[in-house]
């Protein structure tokens, strides 16, 4: 999406030239790569500071691409494109597939299987989606300055595969007791997602349990298993009788620990280098480039939107462990594909220095080893965390936001002046502005997922769907409305109607908000304890995804744009930091929508829809409110953006693929 009306005349001309390319890949590329082109006007005369500019860079792997490549024809095996983007597609696609299947089962694999609160399985959550974030600044810096995108690659997907096999060791799952002053109850369950069922044995016989709207445990004669049971009720025990135990298997709550650490690391070397690879198949002014970086997103959609389906539906159906072992059969296919297909990378992914692999770091342990064993550093510390993660002050996580919040400003006031420390400070801004939007955006993995296992009725053309598949939505989403908003975009620019960079900032957070509002809404329409219609899911869905669309396309290209090229790298290790802290917020904020439960099923259906309700209200309107002041300052903003120029040409294309998806 262009920026500025100016902006996108800049762009029109080319966008009309390459009009007879392929009519998928136009679509794509209206959206993905809109932002970049208005760059690409000016590379000539960036180039030679975007060579300097890569010795500088810390934190991200942002490898120059702008070197001439050799003589001879251009390899365009692949729809027209280098052999190597095949094998960079379907190793991201199916790497996308394993997170996002992994992902869509993993709130509802803590709560049901391993029994977690709800409270602390939101926070575990968003401290793993944070970490994923976060540790992608570590697998980048190793690979642009000693290891190189094919080994850092190689590797990070090698630890995928082991962490997404090791969620597949479940165990017999986690036990809990109903305890009262004469009796301690084994809760037994049966089944997964909004199929589960609850129930005791008593004189030798199974018996259904279920809750009362009061929270009093009501056990029946028989164990009957119909979603709406008819059977007697036997007892009762109250709400202000019983407290619960839980016992929980040691082993296997370990392994999925580690298992969380593998992923978190394997996705921190793999996922910013693989962008990068792709821009190094390509001379940067190659007009096949931006439709190259198209289908490179294609992938990451449509991994995104299979996974949530097939192992949505294998885990909740046939079991945890078959939606995982789905997962990790994805990621090991992306690893066989990368390995087998590096030969055709044509070199372009090997390490900047290959003899400095092989000198000594320590003893006996060369550079390159040490690069690994960085590895172990850092699933140890992601173990640490995940296990810890409730125990984290809050006050702690925020803090460390304000700090570098702080340098920030105090670093630019004192190396900057006038237009520099303006478009700086612009950069600044647009790190913080994606806090609002990415906490609430990331609900959909944690307390969206759990609302709609509980509380929505699932039921399509006759058929329960699980909640992990309305995750695919996202992505299908994506793929219809983003070439209708690119061309919006464009008809606007004709007209020097497009809204500027900020005005788009604050629309996608006030849409943030918005739809928790429209889901509010389904849920008041439900009555008291009423199930929620589905439509009120696609709704929010759709709502959050033309959000999305809002932001995500123009917030890190215009962090480097407004950046200076020595600083620039900094910047981006304060995107990615920031869009941690964002994950972690997600968690908090899901964690203040957790409900009493009892084997995974919530005890009080009345209070715990009352306080999703009262929740979602909140940070509905605290976003509504954010995005209108942001509107606000927009032109404030604007102001400090002044020219629409990129120092650093060839960047942004790596840096978007590596970004929110």
């Amino acid at each position: 999406m262009a920026h500025g009306g100016e902006t996108s005349r800049l762009c029109s001309r080319k966008w009309r030239i390459r009009a007879t390319h392929c009519a998928l890949l136009h679509i794509f590329n209206t959206f993905y790569l809109e932002p970049f082109r208005a760059a690409w006007s000016k590379c000539q005369e960036s180039r030679r500071k975007s060579r300097r500019l890569h010795s500088t860079l810390w934190g991200m792997h942002l490898t120059d691409t702008t070197a001439p490549a050799a003589t001879g024809s251009r390899d365009t095996s692949f729809f027209g494109h280098p052999r190597g983007l095949a094998i960079l597609f379907f190793t991201e696609m199916w790497e996308r597939f394993s997170y996002y299947g992994m992902r869509g089962l993993l709130i509802l694999y803590l709560t049901q299987h391993f029994l977690f609160s709800d409270e602390r399985s939101a926070v575990m959550y968003g401290a793993y989606t944070a970490l994923v974030y976060v540790m992608t600044i570590i697998g980048g810096t190793l690979a642009d300055r000693y290891l190189g995108q094919r080994k850092a690659v190689t590797f990070g997907a090698i630890l995928l595969c082991l962490g997404h096999f090791g969620m597949a060791f479940e165990g017999s799952g986690s036990t809990e007791y109903v305890v009262t002053a004469d009796e301690r109850i084994e809760v037994l369950d049966e089944g997964r997602g909004s199929n589960r069922q609850l129930f005791v044995e008593e004189d030798g016989a199974l018996k259904r349990m279920v809750f009362a709207s009061t929270g009093d445990i009501q056990i029946l004669d028989t164990d009957d298993r119909d979603d709406e049971p008819t059977a007697t009720v036997a007892r009762t025990i109250p709400v202000a009788n019983y407290e619960t135990e839980i016992v929980r298997q040691g082993l296997y709550t370990n392994i999925l620990y580690f298992s969380l650490a593998l992923i978190i690391a394997g996705v921190g070397y793999l996922k910013a280098n693989i962008s990068t690879i792709v821009g190094a198949l390509y001379e940067f002014d190659d007009p096949r480039r931006d439709s190259g970086f198209t289908l490179f997103y294609m992938g990451i959609n449509l991994g995104s939107f299979l996974s949530s389906i097939t192992c949505g539906i294998l885990g909740i159906v046939y079991g945890w462990a078959w939606g995982f072992g789905l997962a990790g059969i994805g990621m090991l296919a992306g690893l066989v594909v990368f390995i087998w297909g590096q030969k055709y990378l044509d070199g372009k992914a090997e390490p900047p220095a290959p003899e400095k692999l092989k000198e000594s770091f320590l003893g006996p342990i060369n550079v390159e080893m040490a690069c690994y064993l960085a590895g172990l550093g850092i699933i140890a510390v992601a173990m640490a965390i995940v296990m810890n993660a409730e125990i984290i002050p809050d006050g702690f996580v925020g803090g460390l936001g304000v700090v570098l919040f702080i340098a920030l400003v105090a670093y630019t006031f004192a190396t900057m002046k006038g237009t520099e420390r303006n478009r700086m400070f612009a950069a600044i801004y647009f790190v913080l502005a994606q806090i609002p939007f990415w906490a609430l955006f990331e609900q959909a993995g944690s307390s969206l997922n759990l609302f709609t296992d509980r509380l929505v009725d699932k039921t399509m053309f006759g058929v329960e769907v699980p909640a992990p598949v309305f995750q695919a939505l996202n992505a299908g989403y994506i793929v219809i409305f983003a070439p209708i908003l690119a061309w919006l975009w464009i008809a606007l620019a004709k007209r020097k109607l497009e809204p500027s960079t900020p005005v788009k900032f604050a629309v996608g957070v006030f849409l943030a908000g918005l739809g928790f509002l429209s889901l509010v809404a389904g849920i008041s329409a439900s009555g008291a304890a009423g199930l929620t219609a589905v439509y009120f899911i696609f709704l929010i869905y759709w709502v959050h995804t033309m959000g999305e669309l809002m932001v995500s396309p123009v917030g890190l290209s215009a962090v480097t744009k407004m950046a200076p090229a020595r600083v620039v790298g900094m910047t981006m290790g304060a995107w990615f930091l920031y869009s941690g802290l964002s994950n972690y917020l997600a968690g908090v904020i899901a964690r203040g929508t957790g409900a009493e439960t009892i084997g995974g099923q919530i005890t009080d259906v009345v209070a715990a829809k009352a306080t999703y309700a009262s929740v979602y209200t909140n940070v509905g309107y605290v976003a509504m409110g954010v995005g209108v002041l942001m509107l606000v300052i927009s032109p404030i903003i604007k102001s400090w953006m002044k020219t629409d120029e990129i120092s650093h040409p060839g960047m942004a294309d790596e840096l978007q693929a590596s970004g929110h998806n």
